[in-house]
């Protein structure tokens, strides 16, 4: 018997979840730096894993982008850059909480969207606020800009929920096929 993604073990596919998070993680972060989805992922985690997952899964990809960040994209790390760094991880978490509220409230569509959304405003509103609260102040907020990292977790978003449905096409039509070669 071959060994594909329907027979799998479930901690198996988790597990294979997860490093696609990790991969794609890596991926955003060399092209997106400090302006890494995090609140697209934080959405598809809380759509496709239980809760305690979701902010698992959130928790790796922020510390993903962080070690690809220091490592590799020479973040400085004074005290204003490791602070953003640890508030963007708890703000991320918040993200991925907000959305597992809005998913387990609305199902379908509707969830998913209301979902991503919740974790957008919750993400850029928290950012917005430490800004203000520590920074120059928030003229940088404008409308493009805005619109442009919305645009960014949105396209996360949806790329990750089509790997997702991509894995389960996959994982369907292998099922199929062993079910339907089995002796009557």
């Amino acid at each position: 018997m071959s060994l594909t993604l329907s027979t799998l073990p479930t901690t198996n596919r988790r597990a294979l979840w997860a490093a696609t998070f990790i991969a794609a993680s890596i991926i955003f972060s060399f092209g997106w730096a400090c302006a890494l989805p995090l609140a697209g992922f934080a959405a598809v985690a809380a759509l496709t894993t239980a809760r305690r997952e979701a902010l698992l899964l959130t928790g790796v990809v922020w510390l993903t982008n962080q070690a690809v960040g220091f490592l590799f994209l020479h973040y400085p790390t004074d005290a204003m850059t490791l602070f953003w760094g640890g508030a963007l991880g708890v703000i991320a978490l918040l993200s991925c909480e907000s959305a597992g509220l809005l998913a387990r409230r609305f199902s379908g569509f509707a969830g998913g969207l209301a979902a991503f959304l919740a974790a957008f405003v919750v993400y850029e509103s928290l950012i917005m606020a430490i800004t203000a609260a520590t920074g120059p102040g928030v003229d940088h907020f404008t409308a493009p800009v805005v619109t442009r990292i919305f645009l960014v977790n949105l396209s996360a978003f949806a790329v990750l929920l089509m790997l997702k449905s991509a894995g389960a096409a996959v994982a369907y039509r292998n099922a199929a096929k062993t079910f339907a070669s089995r002796p009557i």
